[in-house]
């Protein structure tokens, strides 16, 4: 193997990256092969006059990746040998829920074949997002990030103060804040955001002349749910009515014996709470878009397929956005997501 490895002595590469790109690439080019034995972390530095500490950090990253494997008492050996010479990419997001994932379906189709992505799950929980960023820091290529938690009252945040900490302990420009935008890493940070407050109520008022028909309008807002949602939402809706003097009211759910009457507009968040709702306005006997409207916050084909109208951030702008930015190698873009007003016939 030592005939393969190349060290440049003049190059301003750090000797541990160029010992993890030496091996990466001789696999790739398939000089070094699966199951394969390569030589100690001792027998290494002594060949090439590096530290111990330079080439048990380079193993250490190679560990991480899986691209190597140690076994005590016996030695590392190749244990990976598809799409390691590509961009590895960590994809982080606080839950699996429809948009999440096609915001990550969007991403994967647009980024190519010359990288490799991991999806990891934090759910909206800080721990566990600090130790999975903590752990894999070192091993991946570029970072993108959806950053959503929740307080000890089930309370939306955006970032805490750790995450912060660990997010500023990135290369800037190699990781992507997707859904939030937090201007303070000096410009260099990519963002794909959407702006909660604003595109609720610049979508709501797309529809103004359809909503003053209804008597009053209910904002169905899961103000203490497992994911919680930003609170901005909430502030955006409230914007709109008082500044168009609409009558409205805020639940936190849809009531199993929920009172409704001609006239009432619902504007839901979740899937569960649509589901019960247009449920219960079929038992009654009210009329979908004539009696009681609906709008849904996100767009999914099912809502398209059922008539239910829809203000929904644009996922595949989204996705298509995070991938461009690394295929482009950007530093400081920023990027609105599109928010838009879908009408269908259930207002």
């Amino acid at each position: 193997m030592m005939k393969f490895i190349q060290i440049d002595e003049n190059s301003r590469v750090p000797k541990y990256q160029q010992i993890i790109d030496s091996i990466i690439h001789n696999i790739s080019t398939g000089n070094l092969t699966i199951d394969q034995k390569i030589p100690s972390i001792n027998m290494f530095s002594e060949e090439f006059y590096l530290s111990r500490d330079t080439v048990e950090k380079a193993y250490s990253i190679l560990k991480e990746r899986n691209i190597i494997t140690s076994i005590r008492g016996k030695g590392f050996y190749i244990s990976r040998t598809k799409l390691i010479s590509k961009i590895n990419i960590f994809f982080l997001i606080n839950k699996l829920s429809n948009y999440k994932l096609r915001t990550y379906n969007h991403f994967i189709n647009s980024i190519g074949p010359n990288s490799h992505t991991d999806l990891h799950v934090y759910h909206c929980d800080e721990t566990l997002f600090l130790n999975l960023l903590d752990k894999n820091k070192a091993a991946y290529d570029y970072f993108v990030i959806m950053p959503h938690f929740k307080t000890e009252d089930q309370r939306h945040i955006s970032f805490t103060d750790k995450v912060l900490d660990k997010l500023k302990e990135l290369p800037p420009e190699k990781f992507i804040l997707l859904d939030n935008s937090k201007p303070i890493f000096n410009g260099k940070t990519n963002e794909v955001y959407q702006d909660f407050e604003n595109d609720i109520y610049e979508a709501l008022t797309k529809g103004l002349d359809k909503i003053k028909k209804y008597e009053k309008l209910m904002l169905i807002y899961p103000d203490r749910s497992v994911s919680p949602y930003p609170r901005r939402i909430l502030h955006g809706f409230r914007k709109f009515c008082v500044e168009h003097k609409l009558d409205f009211e805020v639940f936190d759910n849809v009531y199993d014996d929920m009172i409704l009457k001609r006239g009432d507009l619902f504007i839901t968040i979740e899937e569960s709470d649509l589901v019960s709702l247009v449920k219960q306005i079929r038992e009654d006997e009210f009329k979908l878009g004539k009696d009681i409207g609906i709008i849904s916050y996100n767009e999914t084909p099912l809502k398209e397929l059922l008539g239910i109208t829809t203000i929904s951030t644009n996922f595949k702008v989204m996705g298509e956005s995070a991938a461009k930015i690394i295929q482009d190698k950007s530093s400081g873009c920023k990027i609105k997501v599109p928010f838009n007003f879908i009408e269908r016939e259930s207002l």
